[in-house]
């Protein structure tokens, strides 16, 4: 597999620099202004865009995050239109890796075999679903990989090395740690304990998830990535 993310990873890395991956929810406030923020991302220095998939019920999601989700409901985005979204991107922008995150539920409504048809025709290049174990590969895992998509899995400061091995099997593209115990953007991180971690049990390439009150760690992760949840909520709202 030779993937967007992949051929980026590999860019970067022989640049010597860490990767800039910002997160953003696709259709907040609305589909209009999510589009032009999307298309704007790459030009304000984004190596790849994460673009959240609006969900009801977002377990693993700060408030900011989940407010996002909320008013991009209300404004009718649906997971047709994230697909949609994508597609318009990649009229202008053939090269900045895409990567699709959110939840298994609207997928599995969706159709499994559709959305990744669909997903991959749009311009998508990998899947973060945060609520898909590695126990239910075959549902959606396999499934992408065979398909040319990167599947990317979460780690975090809890699993512990007994887990991380089957975390990591069927993993492609970049491995996600997530820095700290909790919901994103509830705290920051300990700069030097997730350093030790992510260089000790993460693969290269590895994604970290920092809120953007911890901006300063973009500089900190050469080979690697540090993935900028914005405060959308707030911004947006004003």
């Amino acid at each position: 597999m030779n993937t967007r993310i992949d051929r980026r990873f590999a860019a970067l890395n022989a640049e010597g620099r860490a990767a800039l991956m910002t997160f953003t929810m696709t259709g907040d406030p609305d589909y209009e202004t999510s589009l032009a923020i999307v298309k704007a991302l790459p030009k304000a220095g984004a190596d790849l865009i994460e673009l959240g998939m609006p969900f009801t019920d977002p377990m693993a999601d700060g408030p900011a995050i989940q407010a996002a989700g909320v008013r991009a409901l209300k404004g009718g985005q649906r997971l047709i239109k994230t697909l949609a979204l994508v597609r318009e991107f990649r009229k202008g922008d053939n090269t900045t890796p895409i990567v699709l995150m959110g939840y298994y539920n609207p997928i599995y409504i969706y159709g499994v075999d559709k959305f990744i048809a669909d997903a991959k025709e749009a311009g998508v290049d990998g899947l973060i679903v945060v609520d898909l174990p590695p126990e239910e590969d075959e549902e959606l895992c396999l499934p992408t990989l065979k398909a040319g998509l990167n599947f990317i899995r979460l780690a975090t400061p809890t699993t512990d090395e007994k887990r991380l091995p089957v975390v990591l099997n069927n993993t492609s593209g970049f491995v996600y740690y997530v820095s700290i115990t909790g919901i994103t953007g509830s705290t920051a991180p300990d700069a030097k304990r997730v350093a030790a971690a992510v260089n000790r049990r993460a693969p290269s390439p590895a994604a970290l998830m920092v809120s953007w009150s911890a901006r300063r760690w973009w500089t900190h992760w050469p080979g690697h990535s540090t993935a900028v949840a914005r405060r959308v909520s707030t911004r947006l709202k004003r």
